[in-house]
């Protein structure tokens, strides 16, 4: 198997001004061509951390991957330092300073001393075309070692990867096959999903592996396979998948690059449905979620964001009396609200929800995290009281999940 390290370079990354997306996305590519990511390594803008990662990397891995410090100013030294770790000087690369005088001349910008300097390369290396940027990549052989530097900027180093690199690698590297498939889940926790399945997992064949990967109230379940044939290997791990669904397929609701908002999208399509929102706590979240999803305007009408009581009061219809006898965090409340934008909107369904996502304004009866939410439906009405404990952003996050998992399973029958 074909290993590969990840080397990102820049003090902003290090100190969470910026975030690294580019090591994912390069991760995602890699693995699709039967390249395994051994490692990923960060390092600042210094020379000495740079050459000590690199010199690591070599012991660990068949392609090392560098992305940053390939700008124009004082503190982008990766070219530098490369030329240091190859003992190799700079040399000045004519078509690298032609990409360079073409791009300022689109931009009616004359060329200065400092950005002609971004086509000197080391000796060493064979140059990479950048037909997005300044900036040349640099393709290295050393000691059976496959080093490639590109720029930090996402499009540009996307753009080397898809026309220059990959394709190399490819036909360097065609051994290995690895396959990852994704199974999603909601409603269920972590330890309760590794017991419900505890027999599968153990009885899994020794070349497909199982992560579990939670985040806040959605689970992801990633199956890898690694081998030969892409063919055997699918056809494995989809006999595999059969089984999960048998067991647990109450809780699953998609794969791949699915979302709750996807999945529910294509069910309000296939019906062709429509739905609107009433929202409070989540002030807008849900409604924001579902038009993330193109074609969302073929079924979504709007939403109600009824974040004061008074909203509820006058635009939602929901009586005074109800708020002061039940409290605007109940079920009689968020009934009352799915009826009304449902009825308003002249939709198929609504959405209602209302809760306290804090810090303040829980009480003993009605802690933080406590939400109502209420779905309309041609069939009635479904509730649910909702536990989401203390942390606002989670609270509104998995409001908007709750929502959408209820409003999939009204729609596929499995709540009438």
């Amino acid at each position: 198997m074909t290993l590969a390290e990840i080397i990102t370079i820049g003090d902003e990354l290090l100190i969470g001004q910026v975030i690294d997306t580019n090591s994912a996305w390069i991760g995602q590519q890699l693995n699709e061509i039967g390249i395994k990511v051994h490692q990923i390594t960060s390092v600042s803008d210094n020379e000495q951390h740079i050459l000590s990662a690199l010199k690591e990397a070599q012991q660990r891995a068949d392609v090392i991957l560098i992305t940053g410090g390939l700008g124009p100013t004082k503190d982008d030294i990766t070219k530098y330092t490369l030329c240091k770790f190859f003992k190799s000087n700079l040399r000045f690369d004519e078509s690298a300073f032609l990409q360079v005088e073409k791009l300022f001349k689109a931009r009616g910008r004359q060329v200065t001393d400092v950005n002609r300097k971004q086509a000197e390369v080391p000796e060493k290396c064979e140059v990479i075309p950048n037909t997005q940027g300044t900036a040349p990549g640099m393709w290295f052989e050393e000691k059976r070692r496959i080093f490639v530097s590109m720029p930090g900027v996402p499009y540009e180093m996307k753009s080397m990867m898809q026309q220059e690199v990959l394709p190399r690698l490819q036909k360097l590297f065609t051994k290995g096959v690895i396959i990852h498939k994704t199974t999603w889940f909601q409603g269920i926790g972590e330890s309760f999903l590794s017991d419900m399945i505890e027999q599968w997992e153990l009885a899994l064949p020794a070349h497909l592996k199982l992560a579990y990967l939670p985040s806040s109230g959605i689970l992801r379940l990633r199956l890898t396979a690694t081998g030969t044939s892409e063919t055997e290997l699918i056809s494995h791990m989809d006999e595999e998948l059969k089984k999960l669904h048998a067991i647990a397929g109450e809780y699953i609701f998609g794969a791949g690059d699915d979302t709750l908002e996807k999945v529910t999208a294509r069910l309000l399509t296939e019906q062709k449905a429509t739905i609107s929102t009433a929202e409070s706590c989540t002030g807008g979240y849900i409604a924001h979620r579902i038009t993330t999803v193109p074609g969302s305007s073929n079924y979504y009408m709007g939403s109600v964001v009824a974040y004061d009581n008074s909203i509820k009061e006058n635009f939602l219809g929901v009586p005074s009396s109800m708020i002061e006898k039940y409290g605007a965090v109940s079920e009689e409340v968020v009934v009352e609200m799915a009826k009304s934008v449902k009825e308003k909107f002249k939709t198929d369904y609504s959405i209602a929800c209302s809760g306290i996502a804090g810090p303040a304004g829980g009480t003993e009866e009605k802690p933080v995290g406590t939400v109502h939410l209420a779905i309309a439906h041609p069939g009635g009405i479904f509730t649910k009281k909702l536990m989401l404990g203390t942390d606002r952003e989670r609270i509104i996050r998995e409001t908007a999940y709750n929502a959408f998992n209820n409003l999939r399973k009204i729609l596929t029958g499995k709540i009438k």
